[in-house]
């Protein structure tokens, strides 16, 4: 437990380094916009020149003051953390600088390593105080994708900086907290996107027994009856990669051509042939 905590942190803190670094190397230079408690602490310092660490840990240690309640002890803990880190990291890396006058890649580049930061954070149990407090709320009682959560209320934020940006710096914040979303929607959800197929076929036996044989995976079979028909039929249940597709579905072709098929995507699978669950 030691162990996994220790490396959880030093997760926390290569999130927040990379979250700042992309407020400094990216966003500020450039006049982009941000999302969250960042992004008011970015509009006071275009506004007031405030720095951005010092703002950054007191309006999170506010929020975090009357969102704690709503986060378990471990959570607080990693988020304590994470909001300490980032503001240190805001101070430390604030004179860095990089070549790259182009807006469009450099909103690309900071909404890639906003999304890393935030959701290296998010995929331990901590979060950055701010918005994503409120978006934990909602997918906590409104079942909320947490990415998609921060993304709303980030956008509040983002528009509200309107007035000060201009319309072509709004549009490219939007582009980062989008391109942010997407990244921190993979990082948090899962690195082990799989298929989940279910088939109903006639000839049901003849098909698993090729998957079991030809291409190693296990078949769950469930039973099942068409509503109209009332007839029982049984419904083959089949997690392969994505690679392996085009090979089950060569498989059926050859035994039924009436067969139905249905593929979705999954992530983060455990069990035989996947994932161990107890790491």
């Amino acid at each position: 437990m030691v162990k996994k905590k220790l490396a959880d942190i030093a997760i926390i803190i290569l999130g927040a380094f990379l979250f700042a670094l992309a407020v400094n190397l990216f966003i500020i230079p450039n006049e982009f916009g941000e999302g969250g408690v960042t992004g008011v602490t970015i509009i006071l310092f275009y506004l007031f020149q405030w720095s951005p660490s010092i703002v950054n840990i007191v309006l999170n240690g506010l929020l975090l003051l009357v969102g704690y309640r709503f986060l378990d002890r471990q959570t607080t803990l990693y988020t304590i953390i994470a909001v300490a880190f980032n503001s240190l990291f805001l101070h430390v890396t604030e004179g860095w600088t990089i070549d790259s006058h182009e807006p469009t890649i450099n909103a690309v580049f900071a909404g890639v390593m906003v999304g890393v930061g935030i959701g290296l954070i998010v995929r331990v149990g901590g979060t950055t105080a701010g918005t994503v407090i409120l978006a934990r709320i909602t997918n906590k009682y409104l079942d909320w994708n947490i990415s998609y959560g921060l993304l709303f209320f980030d956008l509040i934020v983002a528009f509200s900086s309107y007035f000060i940006i201009g319309p072509e710096k709004l549009m490219l914040t939007i582009v980062c907290l989008y391109i942010g979303t997407k990244v921190m929607d993979f990082m948090i959800e899962g690195l082990n996107p799989k298929k989940a197929v279910m088939i109903i076929s006639e000839k049901q036996d003849s098909i698993a027994e090729m998957v079991i044989t030809q291409m190693d995976r296990g078949v769950t079979v469930l039973s099942g009856h068409g509503y109209y028909t009332k007839k029982q039929k049984e419904v083959l249940y089949i997690v392969i990669s994505k690679q392996e597709v085009s090979t089950l579905k060569k498989i059926v072709k050859s035994i039924d051509t009436a067969a139905f098929l249905t593929i979705h995507d999954v992530r983060d699978v455990f069990g035989e042939g996947f994932l161990d669950i107890s790491k």
